[in-house]
């Protein structure tokens, strides 16, 4: 396979100057009021690709849509964390099939760190690959894999793993670009995707608006700063719905990022900037392809 002293977007057959944006909607199956704003931005073209929480309460309604929208451009969110207070989920293979990833109650842990503190990685490894299993076994034709709460690309043995999962199922993660893996002391990591033909986007840009009312300009300036080749930006979509809002109080940001990217008006803020919006499926064919040949 090509090294990546190529661009991403050199791979996909466009120039060395032109800027691609992934435009992901994470959390796809967390709940009823993130899956409304999930397809509807889906099917207006506001998200490229969304990626899904199989062990969510609310993953059987994202089967249906996948099924009435087969080629819709859906990977897997790996979860290994259950974040709200009132609000849980636990592994899909069960608490006593992967003991060392659940609090008491059989739940995930509430954050990354705990994960870290007690979770062994073999079981890590099992419920991974079930939660990949799970979605192929209900008819989604997965494109990408990323990690909920970055569980997975936080620690370099987590992100070693992650990369051979991946591998393994020929599918393009999201990963942070080069430069920084070698800051951080993940340098290894990015070698290792390029040994097993893993591809990633060129630049992942992390984040999100400090509060609902600065929702258009973050965005905005972030759509100045895309760089040449594959730029990836994630956004938690909400709809502005009682259940959201009993989940979490932070749920006024996600209905701010799915109002401002659901807008006409940002379609064309990225028209008159020339960026070019593709999903993770070409990605995936252009891994697969470069891995055959």
């Amino acid at each position: 396979m090509a090294q990546r002293s190529r661009s991403l977007a050199q791979l996909l057959g466009y120039s060395e100057d032109a800027r691609l944006l992934i435009v992901n909607a994470d959390d796809f199956g967390m709940c009823h009021a993130e899956n409304v704003a999930t397809v509807e931005g889906l099917e207006s073209g506001a998200y490229c690709c969304a990626t899904v929480m199989v062990p969510c309460p609310w993953f059987h309604d994202v089967v249906e849509f996948a099924r009435r929208a087969p080629h819709a451009d859906l990977g897997v969110h790996l979860t290994q964390t259950s974040e709200w207070t009132t609000y849980k989920w636990g592994p899909v293979l069960g608490s006593a099939a992967v003991p060392s990833l659940v609090d008491a109650g059989g739940f995930f842990y509430n954050d990354v760190p705990p994960v870290y503190a007690n979770a062994r990685l073999d079981e890590v490894e099992r419920e991974s690959r079930a939660q990949i299993d799970r979605a192929l076994a209900a008819g989604i034709d997965v494109t990408h894999l990323d990690s909920h709460m970055g569980t997975l690309q936080l620690d370099v043995n987590y992100h070693d793993l992650y990369v051979r999962i991946a591998a393994d199922y020929r599918l393009p993660i999201r990963m942070a670009n080069r430069a920084w893996m070698h800051d951080i002391g993940m340098g290894r990591i990015g070698a290792l995707a390029d040994r097993l033909n893993v591809l990633s986007p060129d630049h992942l840009w992390v984040g999100g608006p400090g509060q609902p009312d600065d929702t258009a300009r973050y965005w905005t300036a972030l759509f100045d700063q895309l760089k040449p080749g594959v730029n990836e930006l994630y956004v938690h979509a909400g709809a502005d719905m009682p259940e959201g809002h009993a989940i979490t109080q932070t749920w006024a940001q996600r209905v701010a990022d799915h109002r401002f990217f659901n807008a006409p008006s940002t379609r064309t803020l990225l028209d008159e900037r020339r960026v070019v919006r593709i999903g993770y499926r070409q990605v995936r064919d252009l891994q697969r392809q470069l891995h055959s040949c």
